[in-house]
């Protein structure tokens, strides 16, 4: 264990998997915070936490299962001419749902205009389980490129794995309150996340039938559209104080409009 301490490869490795991890926990914090607001307030940041704490068991799991994951690869059969894994349908299945699920909340903003009633009602609907068990399965689509990438740079150094693992989950608790809350605050920037999610979950359905599309692109327009959409908020309410309107709170979500 000093061996590893006073390593100075062990500490490169570290940081490398670690800026990894939380650079690719970023779309899992985007999907936590739509999935949570379907719940009341008073039970969503006990949700935030719990399901980022699934989340770390999860990808812990998988690294400990490093066999397994080494015939991930594997073809099962053959479909349009390219072999389909089980890596490969985890994906296809992933995007699937993340598409279908980021168009139905995006059909339901679109639409909008429900009583306020019936609004809370449908969110009182949601279990808190179904919630979690979204999240946990989600967690483990969105982390099983990086995990089976960092056993390939350190599939000696399962601790330094773990340890990367639980400093992006500390992130993770840390940047999950303030991003949930501007997002729930903002309806604009909640269907930008939407559309985030059903670009992913497109994106995840391509790396599943074997196109390759750097990551890199991905989350440059992702930036690219996040940094838009500041701009206007900062011009927003920019304007709000010029004519002497006192913008809300970020942390506070917005009412629905009356009828």
């Amino acid at each position: 264990m000093m061996e590893l301490l006073t390593d100075p490869q062990v500490w490169i490795l570290l940081l490398t998997l670690s800026a990894i991890e939380i650079v690719l926990g970023i779309d899992n914090l985007v999907f936590i915070s739509i999935a949570v607001g379907k719940l009341p307030m008073a039970r969503r940041e006990f949700a935030r936490k719990f399901g980022i704490a699934v989340a770390c068991i999860t990808r812990i799991g998988l690294l400990l299962t490093l066999a397994w994951l080494a015939r991930l690869t594997d073809d099962l059969f053959t479909l349009f001419g390219h072999g389909i894994s089980v890596r490969d349908l985890v994906l296809i299945l992933g995007g699937v749902f993340l598409v279908v699920k980021g168009v139905l909340e995006i059909r339901e903003q679109v639409g909008g205009g429900e009583e306020e009633a019936g609004h809370v009602a449908g969110k009182a609907a949601v279990s808190f389980g179904a919630v979690i068990a979204q999240i946990a399965v989600i967690d483990i689509v969105f982390s099983l490129d990086s995990v089976i990438a960092a056993v390939g740079m350190a599939a000696e150094y399962v601790p330094v794995m773990v340890a990367a693992i639980l400093i992006a989950v500390a992130v993770m608790l840390l940047a999950a309150q303030p991003l949930g809350r501007f997002i729930d605050a903002n309806p604009t920037v909640k269907m930008l996340a939407l559309a985030f999610i059903v670009l992913i979950g497109a994106y995840l359905i391509a790396e599943g039938f074997g196109a390759h599309i750097p990551r890199g692109y991905i989350y440059g327009a992702m930036g690219f559209s996040a940094l838009v959409e500041i701009l206007n908020l900062w011009a927003k309410r920019n304007a709000m104080r010029r004519a002497g309107v006192k913008p809300p709170p970020v942390d506070e979500p917005r009412r629905p409009m009356p009828r």
